[in-house]
């Protein structure tokens, strides 16, 4: 038998509803990030940074792209004979096929491909935050605490508190208490979502509570552990994190790369981030083009305006067009003279000539107002917009429309068009 010493379970299956439009087509952790990313590159890098070589990366909503992108896990060396990334999705058993209903529900699902490692840790990762961890510091906290459990924390704004898992520590950082998005947080300390479990414990707890409904991490397995009297501690971490699990966190996270001194920094020597890169040519901006404070990615060609915005690869922005403050995806095109404000533009879409976008004031959404509240233009991706029209702010607009689906050439603030087949 191969024995590992940690393995990493990366939970890579979320649907990631809060994002709209941007994922109803694709898994939140496939959904590109910084112009030439996924949200998934960065939970891998950070493993093959910190000398995790085994990671398995558990799928279920959309996974088609999450595969291809992933792949045999070369742009991260994690093609490796033994161990390396293995994707693991649902399956069919003898008993009947079973969905992953919970984040524990899916590892428990996966206990065969654990033991097969005999791994004497087992770190679990989310597949949708954006930050950077030497796991192996992690690591060498939780032996030297003899935790059964170590939990990453940090703190986060105590009026945001109720938005997570809740540590309540003692002076030693061990955790005395474990509250699951409490209504009226007793502390500050928050759960990243980030476990290292000693084997034997997580293989413990997750047969004992197998028939639970939903078995979640943060609901059921911590208290479990908890009430079992395991040793669990809190691993402080003061580095970059975000949950890009909302729209607007999102289009902040992507605007904070193009501050002038980024407080996530792309481009350190000793830390990188892998992804999967096509080979496409170099960007072209032409001699009228205008750009400024943006990152342009490879393959893209600007002959109008841009300033403040995160351009993906093979984008192509036209003469007499106008970005800023937006975020435009993979392979879009903005044709002449369009205006996009404070928008997401996800992959392959086009929008047409004259076109303008973000304009007006600010009015509740009449689609989700849970989902969309930041007042941006969220346009999911193979989308076209028609020439000439105008859309209001926090707005969405999936599907091919055209121009009668715009009153007035219009889609007020708030508004929406989700052509069937774009169903959130």
């Amino acid at each position: 038998m191969v024995r590992k010493e940690m393995i990493a379970m990366l939970l890579a299956g979320g649907q990631g509803s809060r994002l709209g439009v941007l994922t109803q087509k694709v898994a939140k952790p496939a959904v590109s990030f910084g112009g030439k990313y996924r949200i998934i590159d960065f939970p891998l890098s950070n493993c093959i940074n910190s000398g995790v070589d085994t990671v398995g990366v558990l799928t279920q909503y959309q996974p088609l792209r999450l595969n291809t992108h992933i792949g045999i896990g070369i742009p991260w060396d994690l093609d490796r004979n033994v161990g390396g990334v293995t994707v693991l999705p649902p399956y069919e058993r003898s008993k009947g096929s079973d969905w992953y209903t919970g984040t524990a529900n899916a590892i428990y699902q996966n206990l065969e491909y654990m033991e097969s490692y005999n791994p004497e840790y087992v770190l679990i990762l989310s597949g949708d935050h954006i930050y950077k961890m030497d796991y192996e510091v992690m690591l060498e906290y939780h032996k030297a605490n003899n935790a059964d459990v170590t939990i990453a924390a940090m703190p986060v704004p105590m009026e945001e508190a109720s938005r997570f898992g809740i540590l309540i520590t003692d002076d030693a950082n061990r955790i005395t208490e474990f509250e699951e998005k409490p209504a009226n947080p007793r502390s500050n300390l928050a759960s990243m979502g980030i476990y290292i479990f000693s084997w034997k414990v997580l293989k413990e707890a997750l047969i004992k509570l197998k028939d639970e409904p939903g078995c979640d991490f943060g609901k059921h397995i911590i208290p479990y552990c908890h009430n079992d009297g395991r040793r669990i501690f809190a691993y402080e971490y003061n580095g970059y994190w975000k949950d890009v699990g909302t729209l607007g966190s999102y289009w902040e996270a992507n605007m904070e790369l193009i501050d002038i001194i980024p407080e996530f920094n792309l481009y350190e020597e000793y830390w990188k981030i892998y992804t999967k890169s096509e080979k496409i040519p170099p960007q072209f901006i032409s001699a009228e083009a205008k750009v400024g404070k943006s990152i342009i990615g490879e393959g893209t060609e600007i002959y109008g305006e841009v300033t403040n915005s995160v351009i993906g690869s093979g984008v192509v922005i036209e003469k007499g067009a106008v970005v800023r403050d937006s975020i435009i995806m993979q392979d879009s095109v903005i044709e002449a003279d369009a205006v996009v404000d404070k928008a997401i533009v996800a992959e392959d879409v086009r929008i047409g000539a004259g076109a303008r976008l973000g304009v007006g004031e600010y009015a509740p959404s009449k689609y989700d107002p849970k989902v969309y509240q930041f007042d941006l233009v969220t346009v999911g991706e193979h989308s076209v917009i028609p020439a000439g029209v105008e859309i209001g702010k926090n707005t969405a607009v999936s599907g091919v429309t055209e121009a009668s689906d715009y009153p007035d050439g219009k889609l007020e603030s708030g508004g929406y068009i989700v052509k069937a087949g774009g169903n959130v």
